[in-house]
């Protein structure tokens, strides 16, 4: 999967667009110092959106943005990865 394009919305969100998926949008927000899926506005002639998916978009997107290093220091990830 590859980001094609993101951008900031009113609300400090952050709305992006995946290869994968070219007619859904992914909407993220800020929790400390990375960004988190926060909703898709998935489009029917998309596949669907696997969980294995949402977490590849919030890789690509905190990589691109320079906040891997937060995101993969967050709880949920260290608990996962012991």
């Amino acid at each position: 999967m590859k980001l094609i394009k993101w951008s900031y919305t009113k609300k400090y969100n952050i709305k992006a667009q995946f290869d994968v998926y070219p007619d859904s949008i992914a909407i993220f927000r800020q929790i400390k110092d990375y960004y988190f899926v926060y909703t898709v506005n998935w489009s029917f002639g998309d596949p669907v959106v696997s969980k294995t998916a949402l977490e590849e978009m919030e890789w690509l997107l905190n990589k691109e943005l320079g906040t891997l290093e937060s995101y993969c220091e967050r709880k949920f990830f260290r608990s996962d990865s012991e």
